[in-house]
């Protein structure tokens, strides 16, 4: 079965791994609606269209700059978001396109 699982995707271990942290399926979780979790005061791109400010993220989550930036280059690796740089500072915004397609290969193999 797993021989199965892996064929269909070769990323679906990388990006269960990436869900398997809390913080992050939280993380991930408040950004399929951006407006509604986070204070987007000082905003600089629209949240929907660009994705949220890192520091946006950051201030929500209250963890330190670095354990957010790391935990999402994780999500980024796993394809789940994507990051955009605007001006100094980087916004990410979910991929729905490809969280559909694992949402798909994992109703197919599981």
């Amino acid at each position: 079965m797993a021989e199965t699982v892996l064929s269909s995707d070769p990323d679906l271990v990388d990006v269960l791994r990436a869900l398997a942290n809390p913080v992050r399926l939280q993380l991930l979780s408040w950004l399929r609606e951006p407006e509604r979790h986070f204070s987007l005061e000082g905003a600089i791109a629209d949240p929907v269209e660009v994705g949220v400010c890192v520091s946006h993220i950051q201030a929500k989550v209250g963890l330190a700059q670095s354990t957010v930036s790391a935990y999402m280059a994780e999500l980024q690796r796993a394809g789940l978001v994507r990051a955009t740089r605007v001006g100094k500072w980087t916004h990410y915004k979910r991929d729905e396109q490809r969280i559909a397609q694992l949402v798909a290969t994992l109703g197919r193999t599981l």
